[in-house]
């Protein structure tokens, strides 16, 4: 999901900002009850003084189609 959000131009990622490159999941997020496996399977937008209403607008245009194409990959590798 991340690259194929980053190929439509929107910066994200997949773990806690303080912990780059860190492949254990967010400690925030298991601090507050989130299994591992799903702290795992979180992505983080983070928003700015800079950031402007048409690019969360953007980003929640581009989000729903990435999430649909990707359940039907999954979907097409499952039944493989």
């Amino acid at each position: 999901m991340v690259i194929a959000l980053d190929l439509k131009g929107i910066a994200c990622s997949t773990g806690a900002a303080c912990s780059s490159g860190a492949v254990e999941p967010s400690h925030v997020l298991t601090a507050i009850g989130l299994p591992p496996e799903d702290a795992r399977a979180t992505l983080r937008l983070s928003l700015g003084h800079q950031t402007t209403d048409e690019e969360i607008d953007f980003a929640l245009e581009m989000i729903p189609p990435v999430i649909y194409r990707l359940r039907q990959m999954s979907r097409h590798i499952r039944n493989l």
